[in-house]
């Protein structure tokens, strides 16, 4: 068996339709485990999309357009330690069309949240501009199937959270549940 084949394929069901995913175990394996962990031990049984970036309401400088979701939209109350920063200087990947990426605050501090890139966003990458810091996020794996379930969900309409402020006009209203489980090899 090549390390290839040990990368897995992932479903993310929601009432816009199926999302199939290639999990990158062979390019990111710290940041893929901790995906496929949430996944595995059910985490993400009450998971959602709930943030849509976007032109028309991402004021940060430069902008980007990523679908966010997870179990946790502060961010800050998973129950599994965060984990070791892969940057794309590591793992040879880009955020490129339907990438998924672990989202973080700084290096080190990725969890249970994720993101789906919408066009090829290099500003993501290891040296971007989009943090101050340029160590870019953690891509992990890519849409291979449902690009256009991603972007339906990515169009529907947004507003403020309550109590999140960097999700100003990005929440979106409602947020979409969605189940994650792996796939059998075949499928």
């Amino acid at each position: 068996m090549s390390i290839r084949d040990r990368n897995v394929r992932v479903s993310i069901d929601t009432a816009y339709g199926r999302i199939v995913a290639e999990i990158f175990i062979d390019r990111a394996p710290i940041t893929a485990g901790n995906f496929l962990r949430y996944a595995d031990e059910g985490y993400y049984a009450e998971a959602a999309f709930y943030r849509a970036a976007r032109p028309d309401n991402d004021a940060r400088s430069p902008g980007i357009q990523v679908l966010q979701g997870g179990m946790d939209p502060t961010c800050r109350g998973a129950p599994l330690p965060p984990i070791a920063h892969e940057p794309t200087t590591m793992t040879g990947l880009r955020h490129v069309d339907g990438t998924l990426s672990a989202v973080r605050w700084e290096p080190g501090s990725a969890t249970s949240e994720f993101f789906v890139v919408l066009g090829d966003t290099p500003v993501l990458d290891f040296g971007g501009e989009r943090n101050p810091d340029k160590h870019g996020f953690a891509a992990f794996g890519r849409v291979v199937h449902g690009m256009q379930i991603v972007r339906r969900i990515h169009a529907t309409p947004t507003g403020s959270h309550p109590t999140i402020d960097f999700m100003k006009n990005q929440a979106l209203l409602p947020p979409v549940a969605m189940r994650i489980a792996r796939l059998q090899k075949d499928t």
